[in-house]
């Protein structure tokens, strides 16, 4: 059984469903367990049981921070370069600052304002 969450829906989809597809691959190549299937609500788990419950990159700078760290399975078949990825990143990493760096008006002009 396989779930899927749509990405972000601003995503480049042409990147975003290729490093999908990659990281499906480079999970059946490798027989990467995806462990057991958690159908539990985890707003009523204790905080013990939680606490083992994996999570995923909470923002942009964790997930930025996971692809630099790990980032080998993209490269096979030549999908994505290291060039790109750095460049990648690097642009994001600005974005993400410009942001950070400034009050919430700055924000909604950024991504809402048409």
């Amino acid at each position: 059984r396989v779930e899927y969450r749509p990405p972000d829906p601003a995503a480049n989809p042409y990147l975003c469903y290729s490093a999908l597809l990659m990281a499906g691959l480079d999970g059946v190549l490798n027989k990467i367990d995806p462990g057991e299937p958690m159908d539990k609500n985890l707003y009523e788990l204790p905080p013990e049981e939680l606490a083992r419950v994996p999570k995923v990159p909470g923002s942009l700078a964790e997930a930025l921070d996971a692809l630099e760290a790990d980032h080998d399975f993209l490269l096979k078949g030549d999908v994505f370069t290291k060039d790109f990825l750095a460049m990648w990143i690097e642009h994001k990493r600005r974005e993400q600052d410009a942001i950070r760096l400034r009050p919430h008006p700055y924000e909604f002009f950024l991504y809402y304002d048409c």
